[in-house]
């Protein structure tokens, strides 16, 4: 029996080194078992190796058999769960095989999606709230990059994307989604190639065209959520008091040099808007742009990795949003702490003058 066991745990430690996955580690110690059960049937009584291996194939026979009981449940517990599941979310009645309509889901979908549902936070019921979601993202640079592309991945059902620009070389050094091959093509149209090859069950509107206060609560109203990737105070003020009018709840994020920043603005919700927490445009030595104070190219894809979370949990309702609170992140410290922010009674968006 310990020549067995050893025999085992050196296959699991090479099996280890070399990388290899579990599934063929485990094939591995089946074939190992199969070797050992024939060499005990096989072999007369007293034989020495029959006698190293365990003396008799009865203590391995039950051994495989409880093995074997042990993956069936676990493999009908999977089964059951997933059905629990499905049905939570609607897509399959209970006590019924047959789908309610249409599915929901075709097989890759749920293929594709299946680390989501078996997390309990968002499940069947989280990952078909995120298929019936339609989120507006502003600006599809640096922030935007890694927010199209997450949003796209998790299986949001549709994604719109407004900006005015175009692929710049300037761009590439953080401005993930776009390729060199892209370079002077609108940037929508560009996050739009890149998301259908990253996911095609997902729908993209990309809307090329500067984002104005004549259009933005007219736009705002079609989408359930807002995302800011702009990086100037008057476009940030101008989504703010169109998000206020349209009643939809603003997921920002800011980033300059080293340090970035992301909250929730919802005054629908009784958290503070942007005008809230920054009522004042700040001096112009306060004001510049990427462009004009740099930026660490991996940045942007933390702070917009973290807002395309915050914007899953939203649509989900998994964890603790940043709603009434502002996460702020700084790269060149390694440091992230999270601050309180309250609605002002004298807000000249959202107050109640």
């Amino acid at each position: 029996m310990a020549l067995v066991l050893i025999l085992a745990a050196v296959i699991l430690v090479i099996g280890h080194l070399m990388g290899a996955p579990w599934l063929a580690r485990l094939y591995m110690l089946g074939l190992l078992y199969v070797a050992v059960l024939a060499l005990q049937i096989m072999l007369p009584d007293g034989h020495p190796l029959r006698m190293a291996t365990g003396e008799s194939p009865a203590l391995w026979l039950i051994l495989g058999g409880a093995v074997l009981m042990i993956l069936g449940y676990r493999a009908v517990l999977g089964r059951l769960r997933a059905r629990a599941e499905l049905v939570q979310a609607g897509m399959v009645q209970a006590g019924r095989a047959a789908p309610v309509s249409a599915p929901l889901f075709s097989g890759d979908e749920l293929e594709r999606y299946a680390r989501h549902i078996t997390l309990p936070d968002i499940g069947g019921r989280g990952q078909r709230a995120l298929k019936e979601a339609s989120v507006l993202v502003v600006g599809a640079g640096g922030l935007g990059s890694p927010v199209l592309l997450y949003l796209a991945a998790a299986g949001v059902g549709t994604i719109g994307v407004i900006d005015g620009d175009r692929v710049d070389l300037s761009n590439l050094q953080r401005q993930v989604i776009h390729t060199d091959q892209r370079q002077e093509m609108p940037k929508v149209f560009s996050a739009e190639v890149a998301i259908r090859a990253l996911n095609p069950f997902v729908e993209v509107k990309p809307y090329h065209r500067e984002l104005t206060a004549q259009i933005a609560a007219g736009l705002f109203a079609e989408y359930d959520l807002i995302l800011d990737g702009t990086d100037s105070y008057a476009s940030r003020d101008m989504i703010n008091r169109a998000a206020r009018a349209s009643g939809r709840p603003v997921l920002a994020g800011a980033i300059s040099a080293w340090e970035g920043q992301v909250t929730l603005y919802d005054p629908a919700g009784d958290a503070p808007c942007f005008a809230c927490v920054f009522p004042n445009p700040p001096a112009p030595e306060l004001a510049a742009t990427c462009a004009e104070t740099g930026v660490i190219g991996a940045l942007p894809g933390v702070v917009g990795s973290m807002m395309a979370l915050e914007a899953v949990k939203e649509i989900t309702g998994a964890g603790q949003g940043l709603r009434g609170r502002m996460l702020i992140y700084d790269a060149l410290h390694g440091e992230t702490r999270v601050i309180s922010l309250k609605r002002r009674a004298d807000c000249a968006v959202c107050g109640a003058g």
